[in-house]
C-alpha cells in the first residue's frame, strides 16, 4: 500500500464497526480513528486502580505473564501510564502500554486486526494469547467484549474454553479526557484483573514519541527516556 493509501486507510476499529464510528464523541473518534504513516498515537494519564485481587494466590502465574508483557502481579492506585499506538503497513494496529509503579515499570503489548467483523487481539511479546472481540460504537462510547480465546504456539492455534471474559469500555469523562475501564472476569472467581482511569490522547510525529511524555509523570517519563519504547 502506498503512503497516501496508508494515511487515509480506515483504522482497525472503523473496519469493525463501520459507520458507527461517527457516533462516538470527538475525543473517542481521535483514539479509534486511523494513525497516519510516520505518526504515533500517544496517550498519557493515570489509572485510578490497576491490578488483581488474586495477586498473592496467582503470583507465580502473573510474574510469568509479566515476562511476556501481558499481565503482572503489581497493583496500586493513581498509577501513571503511557500508551502508544502504531499502524503497520498491513493495517495491523500495534499497541504498547507502560504502567509506572513506584518500584517497577510494567509493559503490555498487543496487536490488532479485523477478521469476519471481529477484532482479533493478540497479546504479549510474541502474540501468544488471542482474544476475539465484538465491538460496538455509540454516542456513549466504545464497548468491546471478548467472544473467543485461543493460544498460539509454534505456528499452531489452539482454541481455549471460555475460561475468562474481557470487557473494555471507553467513554468521555466530561472534561475532555478519555476514560478506559478494562475488566477480566473468570467463572466462579469473578473479576480477576482490572485497570481503570483517564488520559489525554494525541497523534504526534514518530520522532516526538519520547519527548512528548508529560513532566507531570516524572517516574515514567524518566524510564521511557532511558529505555527505547520499541
Amino acid at each position: 500500500m502506498d503512503s497516501e493509501g496508508r494515511e487515509h486507510a480506515a483504522s482497525v476499529y472503523e473496519r469493525a464497526v463501520g459507520s458507527g464510528i461517527r457516533s462516538l464523541p470527538p475525543v473517542l473518534r481521535r483514539y479509534f480513528g486511523p494513525v497516519p504513516e510516520g505518526h504515533v498515537g500517544v496517550g498519557e494519564g493515570v489509572y485510578e486502580i490497576v491490578g488483581s485481587r488474586y495477586r498473592r494466590a496467582a503470583g507465580a502465574l502473573l510474574r510469568w505473564s509479566a515476562r511476556h508483557d501481558v499481565l503482572f502481579a503489581e497493583s496500586g492506585r493513581d498509577i501513571p501510564f503511557v500508551v502508544e499506538n502504531r499502524a503497520a503497513a498491513d493495517g495491523t494496529l500495534r499497541g504498547m502500554r507502560w504502567f509506572g509503579f513506584p518500584r517497577a515499570t510494567r509493559v503490555m503489548r498487543d496487536t490488532m486486526h479485523v477478521d469476519g467483523g471481529e477484532i482479533v487481539q493478540r497479546l504479549g511479546r510474541r502474540g501468544g494469547l488471542e482474544v476475539r472481540l465484538a465491538a460496538r460504537a455509540s454516542a456513549e462510547g466504545m464497548l468491546l467484549r471478548s467472544r473467543r480465546l485461543a493460544w498460539r504456539i509454534r505456528g499452531l492455534r489452539v482454541p481455549l474454553p471460555r475460561i475468562a471474559g474481557v470487557e473494555v469500555r471507553e467513554t468521555e469523562d466530561g472534561n475532555g479526557r478519555q476514560r478506559v475501564d478494562v475488566r477480566l472476569r473468570m467463572p466462579l472467581l469473578g473479576e480477576v484483573f482490572r485497570y481503570s482511569g483517564t488520559f489525554v490522547y494525541r497523534i504526534v510525529p514518530e520522532c516526538d514519541t519520547v519527548p512528548v511524555v508529560s513532566p507531570a509523570l516524572p517516574t515514567l517519563s524518566m524510564w521511557l527516556t532511558q529505555n527505547s519504547p520499541n
